[in-house]
């Protein structure tokens, strides 16, 4: 080998051991294993493309994939940002910059999206849930790190960004242009349906959001409501310790869920009777686009049997995320510890299966050009024309169906 490469071997040796270790104390709990192990057949594989493979590699390419490919199988929400990447990290993520409204996650080594804020430009231009975002600013976005992207994609209002977008249906990826703007939150929205139903549907969960839900609910209840529906589809911004306040809106008593990692003692969220505002019964609507917040309240609820969760399985994202600094002025931001369920199930790695599973309504067909643009999302609160929430509200009146609920059963070991 020569001299270059001995070299480049052992940085990426080195920095898998340091990935390795940082995951082994903060990720998955302890092993046994010897993590010295695996560095054997990373450094053999690369010795092998070094040796073998068809024409020179790009090593520093390759390091980096290695380390961000590690990095998401262990969260899909962490990076690795060099010096210089942490450097901007850190000068930028405290000031407030117009955005697209864009919720993102790392898939099979691209940027994937989450879901998009409603009425922000990501939303309007058609972004959604399961979409791969393939470059951004002409920056391919493979092993590109997920706080790097969201940094990209802030700047001046008014100010337009470049994507290219490969959509869930279609087979060719597209160029979209994004321009920015200050992103304000869709307000809580709720009605009184017929039966007596009152219909509450939130599509962000910051603080001021579970305040408006009490509000909300209580001017249901003036109104004659029976029941209740919470409707958290697509609703993927929020902390999961404003699920939890969202939760206990409806809880007097109970582990809500739990709070754990390795270096993190675990720390139990008990409601608070106090803080409960109805006895309602109700019924929480989920899709692949109910995230954090949302997901953790949905757990809950349905964990302690306060309501049925009628729709599709939740996304899968409830951790505290830290920044790790490196020696070299790197740095690792990964989840330290993740936040379960009441049964003790990891919502960010299992995420919540609805008692009555059913798919939400599908998107509206897309143009047969594969390149025309995505077509603007409908940002309106959902009628009652909905088969979800009408499924919701048959839950509410009748119960849960026994085949349904069979199947939502837990395995027999």
């Amino acid at each position: 080998m020569n001299r270059r490469f001995n070299i480049a071997l052992v940085s990426f040796s080195t920095v898998l051991v340091g990935a390795l270790l940082v995951g082994a104390v903060m990720g998955r709990g302890a092993t046994s294993e010897d993590p010295y192990k695996h560095i054997a057949v990373f450094t053999e594989v690369l010795s092998r493309i070094k040796s073998d493979y068809v024409e020179e590699p790009d090593l520093k390419g390759v390091t980096m994939g290695a380390v961000n490919g590690l990095l998401e199988a262990v969260d899909p929400y962490a990076s690795y940002l060099s010096a210089d990447q942490f450097k901007q990290y850190q000068k930028q993520k405290d000031q407030k910059r117009a955005d697209t409204g864009l919720i993102l996650s790392k898939r099979f080594g691209y940027i994937g999206v989450v879901d998009s804020i409603p009425g922000s430009p990501a939303a309007k231009a058609g972004l959604n849930t399961g979409d791969m975002i393939e470059s951004i600013k002409g920056v391919a976005t493979r092993d590109m790190p997920l706080a790097y992207a969201e940094l990209l994609l802030k700047g001046d209002a008014g100010s337009s960004v470049d994507l290219t977008v490969l959509r869930t249906r279609k087979p060719e990826s597209q160029k979209v242009t994004l321009t920015r703007a200050n992103v304000k939150f869709p307000a809580v929205q709720s009605k009184l349906l017929p039966d007596q139903t009152g219909h509450v549907a939130l599509q962000s969960l910051e603080p001021s959001k579970v305040k408006e839900v009490a509000s909300a609910i209580e001017s249901l209840e003036k109104q004659g409501a029976k029941r209740l529906v919470l409707d958290v589809r697509s609703c993927a911004y929020g902390a999961p310790e404003d699920g939890l306040a969202l939760a206990n809106l409806f809880l007097d008593k109970g582990l809500m869920g739990y709070l754990q990692g390795q270096r993190v003692t675990k720390q139990n969220f008990d409601a608070a009777p106090a803080k409960q505002v109805t006895k309602l019964p109700v019924v929480v609507v989920t899709n692949r686009g109910t995230a954090a917040g949302a997901e953790v309240a949905a757990a809950a609820l349905l964990d302690l049997k306060r309501a049925e969760v009628v729709g599709e399985r939740t996304y899968g994202d409830a951790a505290m995320r830290k920044a790790i600094t490196l020696d070299d002025g790197s740095a690792l931001i990964l989840a330290v510890a993740k936040y379960y369920s009441p049964s003790g199930i990891s919502i960010q790695d299992k995420a919540v299966t609805p008692s009555v599973v059913m798919a939400d309504a599908p998107e509206p067909t897309d143009s047969d050009d594969d390149t025309a643009a995505p077509e603007p999302v409908e940002t309106k609160p959902r009628t009652g024309e909905d088969p979800l929430l009408k499924k919701a509200i048959d839950v509410l009146i009748n119960g849960v169906p026994k085949t349904a609920a069979k199947s939502a059963e837990p395995p027999k070991k």
